[in-house]
């Protein structure tokens, strides 16, 4: 009897503390019972009561209402004389009544239900936007670059936060990045990222963008987001009617194995099935891509001014150039390891030659754990060091004597019949950073003359990667290398630094006899900070419709003659056709061939400074970007495309085909042997002397539409 009365007690709490409905549904049915049990009372007192209501030309069934709402109803009652005897008592019951509904438990009620509002939204448990609006999911330090992105797009965007964190943390947070302007657009909403229960709430099938950031710090990260994703597509396509979908899917992965993984399978299908853009997001590489790349950073406590990177290739590499791009990464850690990769699919230059093998753009790692990392880079990558020799420098021990730079081949497949024939190559350096050994190698190539150099200090630890940004050796200050100093959270400080030393110095010194007087920058003129967590998120669109074009361009080519359609038809063409038929052949394509667009388009911008240079203009001189390349330029640059296709198949995955799969070796079975690149083996991965004429005209039309497509995309 006592658990039975113990669970109708609960349900009572619930059904009282669940909803403002239910509470103001009990209420009236208290009410209700107060009006019957008042009519019962006055009944049994007697007729008085229905004399009073004749005298007063009340109706009978008004009265018992009257004394109920009317809180000086028995006062008057009683003074007029008209109440005595157990008319008294029935009135004073109901009387009393009334006080307890109406100025207790109403009260109540209205009070408990404004609380209840403002702990709802506190909580993020009130949902306001329908469609239209921008949805994140989960939160961690990422997420006010992702919101800032939004707004550059849209300033009047709403954006919907949706994360199991406190929503009053995450208020706290972002208010010290936002304005109240643009705190008013951002929605926080509590709910679970990989739970369908809560899409409808937040109404996400209406949504124009969903980015899943999740908190990247947890173990499972990457399974969760990929767990989400399965649940959206659920979701979209069994539980939602109208046929909504939004436009676009932004996933963001941490483990670089998991992204990596992504370019070469199709677990995703289901996404691009339903008609929406899925674009993958790795924090490193974001960060390659907006150094390498779009080349600019946001500082923190100045969000509405842009500051521009260097250039890590010079002003520009010319055929004739006998100068080649070094990029040194002191500590070998997943960022670094990312920005090895986008550099050797960005950085390719004219001035490689495949009859002396050089000279190549060269990528160092230093480490003191250099030989474990360095094979689970190669083991990562290995298709790419089947074909290609690395470089090995220890300079770990205490020996006096000079060490020497080894060239390692033990990685070589003996299956293939060329090898060395791609224009980069790496080199892993055994060696702590704060050695006068490593310092001394660093003084060297800071006074070389035969490369672009660019220090990056990748180490996780910030505070020492701050420290060696500060006491480098004065040649890398005093020959302005540039030098990218990882910064976790706080980037103001090496910016101020700069721009404090930013200005003109008058420098003289005796050359001789004679004194020379010149010009220099400050010491730290040329640092730069990088790997912010909070200015981490940085898409390109402008790449991704770039490669929407490269892929139209193939998808409307005519494969008997090798060509892309005339220059003429595509002028022919709106704009609005061309993109409608770009956008439908994109969402078809697999993931593999859209970061093959991709990375073909991220070698653009290089391909255009090599063409500034050769046509005799500044660096930023952009006014001859859509000029028609002429034939000879055509020819320079389908070469480096190749070398760069070459790389970019080795490092997605590809392998290349040994002897016994070489549709080159075999030409009466080309066509069988050309069905191996669905398991991804390639046979034109080779160099570009070695192919056949076909194979090069692809090559050569990329370069030829480059100028179509910066007019197409041009902003």
């Amino acid at each position: 009897m006592k658990k039975s009365h113990k669970r109708h007690l609960l349900r009572f709490d619930r059904a009282l503390s669940n909803s403002l409905i239910k509470q103001i549904g009990i209420l009236a049915g208290i009410l209700l019972v107060s009006l019957l049990l008042s009519y019962l009372f006055l009944s049994l007192s007697g007729s008085d009561w229905k004399v009073f209501c004749k005298k007063t030309d009340l109706e009978p069934w008004l009265l018992p209402i009257y004394l109920l709402i009317d809180g000086n109803a028995l006062n008057c009652l009683y003074m007029g004389g008209h109440v005595h005897g157990w008319m008294l008592i029935a009135s004073s019951l109901t009387y009393l009544c009334g006080i307890l509904i109406f100025n207790g438990m109403l009260i109540g009620v209205i009070t408990n239900a404004i609380a209840d509002r403002v702990d709802s939204y506190r909580n993020g448990l009130t949902h306001y936007l329908y469609s239209g609006h921008y949805i994140i999911m989960g939160f961690d330090d990422m997420v006010p670059s992702v919101i800032r992105h939004i707004f550059d797009k849209d300033k009047d965007a709403y954006v919907l936060l949706m994360s199991a964190v406190d929503a009053n943390s995450i208020r706290e947070k972002l208010r010290k990045t936002f304005s109240e302007e643009q705190a008013e657009h951002i929605i926080i909403n509590y709910g679970l990222r990989t739970s369908k229960d809560f899409y409808a709430d937040i109404h996400l099938e209406a949504a124009e963008e969903v980015f899943i950031v999740g908190l990247r710090s947890l173990p499972a990260h990457d399974a969760m987001n990929i767990e989400c994703i399965d649940s959206i597509c659920s979701y979209l396509k069994n539980d939602v009617k109208q046929g909504l979908k939004p436009k676009r899917i932004t996933c963001v992965f941490e483990d670089l194995d998991t992204y990596a993984s992504f370019k070469t399978t199709e677990i995703f299908k289901h996404v691009g099935d339903l008609d929406i853009e899925f674009v993958p997001y790795n924090f490193y590489s974001g960060w390659a891509n907006q150094v390498l790349l779009t080349r600019h950073y946001m500082e923190k406590s100045r969000l509405d001014e842009s500051f521009p990177y260097p250039s890590v290739y010079g002003d520009g590499i010319t055929p004739d150039d006998n100068k080649f791009v070094h990029l040194v990464f002191v500590g070998i850690t997943n960022l670094s390891a990312a920005f090895a990769v986008e550099a050797a699919n960005m950085m390719h230059f004219p001035n490689f030659s495949e009859a002396t093998k050089s000279p190549k753009t060269r990528i160092t790692f230093i480490d003191t754990a250099v030989d474990q990392e360095k094979s689970e880079f190669i083991t990562r990558n290995h298709h790419l060091f089947e074909v290609q020799s690395y470089l090995h420098l220890d300079l770990s021990t205490d020996s006096q004597e000079a060490a020497t730079q080894e060239l390692i081949s033990e990685s070589l497949s003996r299956q293939f019949s060329c090898h060395d024939f791609l224009d980069i190559e790496f080199e892993f350096i055994k060696g702590d950073i704060f050695s006068q050994k490593v310092q001394h190698e660093i003084r060297k190539w800071a006074t070389s003359t035969d490369r672009y150099l660019s220090l990056f200090l990748t180490m996780s630890d910030q505070r020492k990667n701050f420290m060696m940004g500060m006491n480098m050796p004065d040649e890398v200050y005093d020959n302005e290398i540039p030098l990218f100093i990882r910064q976790t959270r706080a980037d103001n400080f090496v910016t101020n630094l700069r721009e404090a030393d930013d200005k003109v110095f008058g420098y003289s010194r005796f050359d001789g006899e004679q004194l020379q007087s010149s010009q220099r920058r400050g010491r730290y003129a040329n640092i730069y900070p990088f790997g912010m967590n909070d200015m981490a998120f940085s898409t390109d669109d402008t790449s991704i419709n770039r490669a929407k074009l490269i892929n139209f361009l193939y998808s409307t080519a005519d494969y008997n003659d090798n060509h892309f359609m005339d220059m003429k038809e595509l002028d022919a063409m709106t704009p609005e056709s061309i993109w409608t038929r770009a956008d439908e052949d994109w969402n078809k394509l697999t993931v593999a061939l859209k970061w093959s667009n991709l990375y073909c388009v991220y070698n653009i911008p290089i391909k255009l400074a090599s063409l500034r240079a050769m046509r005799g203009l500044q660096p930023n001189d952009s006014s001859h970007d859509t000029d028609l390349l002429s034939e000879n330029e055509i020819k320079i640059m389908g070469r480096v495309e190749h070398n760069r296709w070459n790389v970019e198949k080795l490092l997605m995955g590809y392998r290349k085909a040994n002897d016994a799969e070489d549709k080159y070796c075999y030409p009466d079975h080309a066509k069988s042997l050309k069905n191996n690149k669905k398991l991804y083996i390639h046979h034109d991965i080779r160099p570009y002397d070695d192919l056949d004429e076909s194979t090069k005209q692809w090559d050569l039309e990329i370069v030829k539409y480059i100028p179509w497509i910066l007019k197409i995309t041009r902003e």
